[in-house]
């Protein structure tokens, strides 16, 4: 079909010529002609960077005005809109800056359309202070100025800022519009402001944007993010288009808020009135599930799905395989980790790390080691994972090399990764090497928290060390924490001391007053030590305080 285009044609037949393939879509045969014209002029550049652009194809456009610049073709305003869209698309933020570059260079920095496209390119390309840049420099500001501006800091995790150019832009008496306020809830959202969520929403309703589906739907999920579910199911009820979208968000929203009842209700409902499923809405439910410790359904959900013909991604994985945690089921985790080998998503490296996790935890170390020694990557939470997996299984000493193979890896250790290992020093009664490991934080510039200080608490309380762990809670730079106390009580009815068990235990008492575990371990301290009217006196305290212990369950 190329072969058989016309050459030598006039500039004006070219152009035009060039222009219909482009607006049919045919770009090869455009660029063909195009090539044969011997000097196109800036309209023909501008026509074919721009449907490169339009069509998706942010590369090309950006190598044929490469091309331009090197012809020592001045770019127009036009030229430059369209290859400020393909920065955006692929958020090259090196081509930005040479546009704007451009544009500052060729006068047209200051103008309002331009502006608008080069905040939203560097909005696209992460870059916010460039988009300020940009913004300050517009002599003339509309409201897709301020929008554009306001949603930039929202999409580079910025709320804050996002609002505050928002009440500027009210201030500065530009009325916003449909996209201003679907762009400025998601800021609402993310910080929970649910005060002035409502205040939006009251604007909303005033100028009559409720009817515009983007606008509802960040008011959905505004309103859902801020746990105010009534609300959420308000303008759910009221809007006239509902797609998966917007129910996926009520459905999460009634897990998030730990009504899972109502939930599942949602989700039931969405099968029977025919909404679309999409993986998404699978997830929530399965996700939704395990949250609320319905571990059992939230595997029959994951049979479901598959008899549905859906396939469970990478998410969907990472989702259900804590149910075979909880359950210990090893045979559910196997089949999981079979399905993720056929689908080859054992290459990714959260899924394989939950495997790591599962076996550790249904009690199969041996099957942990393995998968973790298959895995091609290896990041911080893989070698955390399976050091806290050694150590769980009282293997301390394998936990240190783990780590020290972590350190050789050139993988560097967070906060996480000390507790991971200070735990297997405890549970090993590695005393000197857990000591060690404590002060070796400071030298990865990672301060000690409560968990660490709790680990080594635990670790001179189980080797015995009973008055050391007592003076190394009094020096501790911060409050000690009830898993301190409680470590140091447990390990006083393990080595029968009195007097260090009735001060843990009466320092646990007023940090966590209704937990009747503290109340049952020093009664049965002080019965072991035939202490019996104490211990009776103590179960009397429980009992005026209206605390009772909880029946105790077996499987068997």
């Amino acid at each position: 079909m190329i072969s058989k285009l016309p050459t030598n044609l006039p500039c004006h037949v070219s152009l035009r010529l060039i222009k219909a393939y482009c607006n049919c879509g045919d770009l090869e045969s455009a660029r063909h002609l195009f090539n044969k014209i011997p000097k196109p002029d800036l309209r023909t550049w501008t026509i074919l960077i721009s449907a490169y652009a339009q069509q998706g194809f942010a590369e090309d456009s950006l190598k044929l005005y490469t091309l331009l610049r090197l012809r020592e073709i001045n770019p127009d305003k036009l030229v430059l809109l369209s290859v400020a869209k393909a920065c955006a698309t692929l958020g090259d933020n090196t081509k930005a800056k040479e546009v704007h570059d451009d544009a500052v260079r060729f006068g047209f920095h200051s103008d309002t359309l331009l502006g608008n496209a080069l905040i939203d390119m560097y909005a696209k390309c992460q870059c916010v202070e460039d988009a300020r840049r940009v913004f300050d420099e517009m002599t003339a500001k509309d409201v897709v100025s301020w929008t554009s501006l306001s949603s930039c800091y929202v999409t580079c995790r910025l709320p804050r800022q996002g609002l505050e150019e928002f009440r500027q832009m009210l201030l500065n008496g530009v009325r916003p519009n449909v996209v201003t306020v679907s762009s400025i809830l998601p800021a609402c959202s993310e910080l929970r402001t649910l005060n002035l969520g409502r205040e939006i929403h009251g604007f909303v309703v005033k100028h009559a944007m409720g009817g515009n589906l983007f606008v509802s739907s960040a008011l959905v999920s505004m309103y859902a993010s801020c746990l105010s579910i009534r609300q959420a199911q308000l303008v759910f009820d009221n809007m006239s288009q509902r797609d998966t979208v917007l129910w996926n968000v009520i459905l999460t929203a009634y897990f998030s808020n730990k009504e899972s009842e109502k939930g599942l209700a949602l989700f039931y409902q969405m099968r029977n009135e025919g909404v679309t499923l999409n993986d998404a809405s699978w997830n929530a439910v399965i996700g939704g599930c395990i949250q609320n410790g319905r571990t059992e359904q939230a595997l029959e959900m994951l049979g479901q799905m598959q008899d549905l013909g859906f396939k469970p991604n990478q998410i969907t994985i990472t989702s259900v395989l804590p149910a075979c945690t909880s359950l210990e089921s090893l045979r559910a985790g196997k089949e999981i980790h079979g399905y993720i080998f056929r689908t080859w998503l054992i290459e990714d490296l959260a899924t394989t790390t939950a495997v790591v996790f599962m076996y550790a935890k249904c009690g199969d170390l041996e099957l942990s080691r393995r998968v973790f020694s298959l895995m091609s990557k290896k990041d911080t939470v893989a070698w955390n994972t399976i050091i806290i997996a050694n150590s769980m299984h009282g293997e301390g000493e394998e936990a240190l090399l783990l780590f020290q193979k972590m350190l050789d890896s050139g993988t560097k250790p967070n906060s996480a990764t000390f507790t991971s290992v200070l735990s297997g020093c405890s549970h090993s009664l590695l005393v000197d090497k857990g000591l060690l490991i404590f002060d070796l934080m400071r030298d990865y510039s990672i301060e000690p928290d409560a968990d660490h200080y709790s680990c080594i608490v635990d670790l001179l309380s189980r080797a015995g060390q009973l008055e050391g762990a007592y003076d190394f809670i009094q020096k501790m730079p911060i409050e000690p924490t009830a898993s301190a106390w409680g470590a140091l009580l447990g390990a006083c009815r393990v080595h029968k001391n009195v007097e260090l068990a009735k001060i843990a235990a009466k320092r646990l008492f007023e940090i966590e007053p209704d937990n009747p575990g503290n109340y049952v371990l020093l009664s049965n301290t002080l019965a072991t030590a035939k202490l019996w009217d104490e211990a009776s006196e103590i179960r009397k305290l429980m009992r005026e305080r209206g605390i009772a212990k909880e029946p105790g369950c077996s499987w068997l």
